[in-house]
């Protein structure tokens, strides 16, 4: 007994060194087999996702509207017009992936288990509700928009203050910045209790609905990795065809062996970067260009992002029975595309972008949280594959850019 106690420390301090994708599957199979074996005891650990699920929905909201503002305040202007090809192939990419993720979501439509009580869902009837209910949480007081997480009127008023602050002197801008640093930090802290908040929300959700939300999460993984496959292999090389009118499958092979396997293990665009570099570099491409395209594609080419974010939006409408009509669905492809190029730069940022699309259909931030947190739940997939697929396709569209710039 002495023996054990004593190596308890041991094995909790190598535990809590594994990555955190690790931890997520071990909390997943230990929910699993808890709510398997014990149900009654698997229910009493709901807290532990409950408390996940409001700490996401506390730093939600100001990491949106702190990071908008430092992003759009600090960023620098380039005259290069080298970049504007690029940027525009990185702003179809990340539209097109919504609109796929909106075809397989209508094709494929998902339900999933969530607390719906006391929700009283409020659907708006067509796109003319649908743009009025835009209108009006786009001016809605600021104060009032992150304490009630309608993260429309957040992004407006983190675009306005970003705008606003573009012309402010050096020392605002650096304390605008270090405030994003600072919320970050924090989201990064919530984020490392996702395995308990995970273990807790797996364990009560299969003691409570049984395996059938197994299968909820398997259908919500195939949708996102069939819509991600279908940028990557199909979507991607036509646009890279119609620009470069060669055959445009050497180069997308190359970038998805070469940068999309790292970027799938390390879950991080940013981190990405110095391979994407080298990669451009033994693509022959101009350094004046790429080494300023591939920071800038690690921050607004966000396909994975947007296919991630139209996904479980639709996932949400579906679960609360909502129709969605044809040019809604077109709106919500443009805000989850640019949404997606707001993206956190954390493990799982896109995920936290989901209550803002979910807010042009009357989804209230309780329920849209319960979708973040089942999102955290798969994207031990989820996450690198998005991941992959960002990466590896800002250099198919730097080299593709490129080389139509050259053959002018």
């Amino acid at each position: 007994m002495t023996t054990d106690v004593a190596s308890s420390p041991a094995f909790f301090k190598k535990l809590t060194s594994l990555s955190l994708v690790t931890q997520i599957v071990i909390a997943i199979v230990l929910g699993i087999a808890l709510a398997a074996i014990t149900p009654d005891i698997a229910k009493s650990f709901a807290m532990l996702g409950g408390l996940f699920v409001n700490a996401l929905k506390a730093v939600a909201p100001i990491l949106v509207l702190v990071l908008v503002a430092s992003s759009i305040a600090n960023q620098k202007s380039n005259s290069d017009a080298n970049l504007k090809p690029i940027i525009l192939l990185y702003l179809i990419g990340t539209l097109s992936a919504a609109f796929v993720a909106v075809g397989m979501s209508f094709l494929f439509p998902t339900q999933l288990t969530l607390d719906l009580a006391g929700v009283n869902a409020n659907p708006p009837q067509g796109l003319t509700e649908v743009l009025s209910t835009l209108a009006y949480k786009i001016v809605d007081n600021p104060i009032n928009a992150i304490a009630t997480g309608n993260f429309i009127g957040i992004l407006a008023w983190g675009l306005g203050l970003g705008f606003a602050l573009k012309k402010a002197n050096n020392n605002t801008k650096v304390m605008l910045h270090d405030l994003s640093e600072a919320i970050t930090a924090m989201v990064k802290l919530v984020i490392r209790f996702a395995p308990l908040g995970i273990f807790g929300l797996v364990a009560n959700t299969i003691a409570t609905t049984g395996f059938s939300a197994l299968a909820e999460f398997s259908q919500l993984v195939m949708v996102l990795i069939s819509s991600m496959l279908i940028i990557a292999l199909i979507v991607n090389p036509f646009i890279v065809f119609v620009v470069t009118k060669q055959n445009p499958y050497p180069l997308v092979f190359t970038c998805l062996r070469e940068s999309g396997i790292t970027a799938f293990f390390t879950r991080s665009s940013a981190a990405n970067i110095p391979v994407n570099m080298a990669l451009c570099k033994k693509l022959n491409l101009h350094e004046d260009t790429y080494s300023i395209a591939i920071p800038l594609g690690a921050t607004i080419n966000m396909a994975g992002a947007a296919i991630t974010i139209t996904v479980l939006t639709l996932a949400a409408a579906h679960t609360l029975n909502i129709d969605i009509d044809f040019a809604s669905a077109i709106l919500l492809s443009v805000v989850a595309a640019i949404s997606a190029c707001g993206a956190s730069g954390v493990a799982g940022g896109s995920l936290l972008l989901i209550p803002l699309a979910c807010g042009l259909f009357g989804i209230n931030i309780d329920v849209a949280m319960q979708v973040v947190a089942i999102g955290f739940i798969i994207g031990v997939i989820q996450d690198s594959a998005e991941t992959a697929l960002n990466s590896s396709t800002d250099v198919v569209f730097s080299a593709a850019a490129s080389h139509h710039i050259e053959n002018k």
